[in-house]
């Protein structure tokens, strides 16, 4: 296997760019708002960068149990992603690579790849409350989306609001993604997830603001099924190193073979 990298000393958010204020244009009400396509651009890249490669904490909460996970992530652009799990033991060497709109899970256990084929990047991964796709971004707001400011009735002013409806042929589940930006910053604060019949399935809320390897990103995620009582993930940015040589051999299915 690839030796993983060594991460720095401070803190980071993974897959994170710098969050520049963007030009503003008048909107509706006179109020100053940046052009849409822009900051939607800026919501899909929060996390990523040309190359990364970083450190995450994924706690896993339920009624019944719960478990935490710590993975090492390594990005190239938007097309490659490769995720090792490092703890706990059980789960050690667990992978999952995407190259493009491939995507593959390694199970140490069985000694098996399996592909993700496109109907499943829906599903869980990990029996975390995040999909596949949240993990890898298959999708995009920008790209899959179409998108406009809207005015929720009940929502502080404080904010802006996008409304993202999927285009037609795209395979996931949501009826439409409501996205909640900070005026000041256009930092996320949260994202609502809603089914084809308009009901709300899931909310994702950013928090703990920081500016970590030069980079003002939430360095925390936590994802809430509305369907599941007392359940969330908990994603937490631990390391991370930006735009720095990422091997292309690491995102390959004999890197993702190998646990060691």
């Amino acid at each position: 296997m690839v030796h993983p990298w060594k991460v720095p000393a401070a803190i980071a958010a993974f897959f994170g760019v710098s969050f520049l204020l963007l030009p503003t244009v008048a909107g509706a009400a006179g109020e100053e708002r940046p052009p849409i396509d822009q900051l939607v651009h800026q919501i899909d890249q929060l996390y990523r960068s040309e190359s990364s490669q970083s450190e995450v904490e994924m706690q896993i909460h339920t009624s019944h149990w719960e478990r935490t996970l710590t993975m090492d992530v390594w990005t190239d652009g938007t097309e490659k992603t490769f995720i090792r799990i490092e703890s706990p033991a059980k789960e050690e060497g667990t992978g999952t690579l995407r190259i493009g709109n491939e995507m593959w899970n390694y199970l140490p256990k069985t000694n098996k790849v399996i592909r993700i084929p496109p109907s499943m990047m829906m599903g869980s991964w990990m029996g975390s409350d995040f999909t596949n796709d949240d993990l890898v971004k298959e999708f995009t707001f920008l790209d899959d989306y179409d998108f406009a400011y809207v005015s929720p009735e009940g929502e502080p002013d404080t904010l802006f609001y996008i409304d993202c409806v999927p285009h037609p042929d795209l395979a996931v589940v949501w009826g439409n993604v409501v996205i909640a930006v900070r005026k000041d910053s256009h930092l996320p604060v949260w994202q609502k997830y809603y089914d084809e019949r308009g009901e709300l399935s899931r909310v994702l809320l950013f928090s703990d603001v920081r500016k970590l390897g030069g980079r003002t990103v939430p360095s925390v995620m936590k994802m809430m099924p509305q369907n599941k009582e007392e359940s969330w993930t908990l994603v937490r940015y631990r390391e991370a190193e930006f735009d720095a040589s990422v091997d292309d051999d690491v995102f390959s299915l004999r890197n993702l073979r190998s646990a060691d």
